[in-house]
């Protein structure tokens, strides 16, 4: 088993703990690198996907998993970076600019939800990011001038100055490398002092608050910049599926991005790719189990939603953590073997001296 001795702060900090994470990361950039000439076309268009939902699901996470506020109308930030994206670059606009000005468009967007949403929480504030996603989609499907309305808008490919970037190997290197910088960008955010007061906003809103963290101002920043990284997302998942229409932006969509970073493991950086992993390999795991099933069964309209709803309950129930969570616990297994205790991560719930008098 391998024990950190740490012996100041900047160790503490650090991106990469030990030598091992130093290497297995290297190991995952340079197959992540060669995979353009690793993988067939196919496969390689999932995994531009698995990075473009990965990006949205950071967005989500840092509001999730990390400040405590949940969104059920995420789908529209997406829709709104998609939709400035294809406008930007249909009108001519150099593709850098547009998708900049997808994600500050977006993070204004989050600002504008955020600041009503400050004066509720738990259930209330996801009802009101569902009405927020609700009028958004609204918005794009009556805004034919602009957004093409139900008609759809297609979105040309992308170009970097005189660079047509239309083949998948291209807009994979880009999706790379934009998820990588996104990546760097969170795990510093969390490092710094913004990352820590959203913690403790997710772990006591009054606690954070006895120790002068002003919650109305990190609780904006929070929607915000998570608005910002699904206005990323959603820029670049324009250019990927090349057509866009407002039912692509509604509550499933919502449903599907909250079910990522659920499912992938709340609180942690490697759930949101994990979780962006599930949601691209489930439906195809669910396509092919298609032909094993009877036709009463394999045909139903519903089966994807109810295999989802499945999986979301077993996870509440059996692995709140998620899929990392699960990880840790295997790892942890692995490390401690044949020492390792049934009950090590068994939750014990700890009570206020106020909660218990109700």
């Amino acid at each position: 088993m391998r024990f950190l001795f740490k012996t100041d702060y900047d160790q503490d900090i650090r991106l990469v703990k030990h030598g091992g994470q130093a290497f297995w990361y290297g190991l995952l950039a340079l197959a992540l690198l060669a995979a353009p000439w690793l993988l067939p076309e196919y496969w390689l268009a999932q995994l531009t996907f698995v990075l473009i939902y990965a990006v949205v699901g950071l967005g989500l996470m840092l509001l999730a998993g990390f400040t405590g506020l949940f969104s059920l109308g995420h789908a529209a930030f997406l829709g709104v970076g998609a939709y400035t994206e294809a406008v930007m670059v249909n009108a001519g606009a150099p593709f850098p600019l547009a998708l900049a000005c997808a994600a500050v468009l977006s993070a204004a967007v989050g600002v504008v939800v955020g600041l009503p949403a400050l004066r509720v929480k738990g259930i209330y504030l996801g009802m009101a990011t569902l009405a927020f996603g609700f009028i958004v989609e609204e918005v794009f499907s009556r805004w034919d001038r602009m957004t093409g309305g139900n008609a759809g808008l297609s979105v040309q490919a992308p170009a970097l100055g005189g660079w047509q970037l239309d083949s998948g190997g291209e807009f994979y290197a880009l999706c790379l490398a934009v998820t990588v910088l996104a990546t760097l960008a969170v795990l510093n955010l969390l490092r710094a002092p913004t990352g820590r007061a959203f913690v403790a906003i997710r772990d006591s809103e009054v606690s954070a608050q006895s120790m002068g963290i002003h919650l109305a101002r990190y609780k904006t920043t929070s929607f915000a910049l998570s608005a910002a990284l699904a206005g990323l997302g959603g820029a670049l998942y324009a250019h990927k599926i090349q057509f866009l229409s407002p039912d692509q932006f509604g509550i499933a969509q919502s449903i599907d991005l909250l079910l990522m970073v659920v499912v992938g493991g709340l609180g942690s950086v490697h759930g949101a790719f994990l979780g962006a992993a599930f949601l691209i390999v489930m439906p195809q795991l669910i396509a092919l189990a298609k032909d094993q099933l009877p036709a009463a069964i394999g045909q139903a309209t519903g089966l994807q939603g109810m295999v989802y709803g499945l999986v979301l309950i077993a996870f509440v129930l059996f692995e709140p953590m998620g899929l990392y969570g699960r990880w840790l616990k295997l790892r942890t297994y692995l490390e401690l073997f044949p020492f390792y205790r049934g009950g090590m991560f068994q939750r014990q719930k700890s009570f206020q001296k106020s909660e218990r008098l109700k």
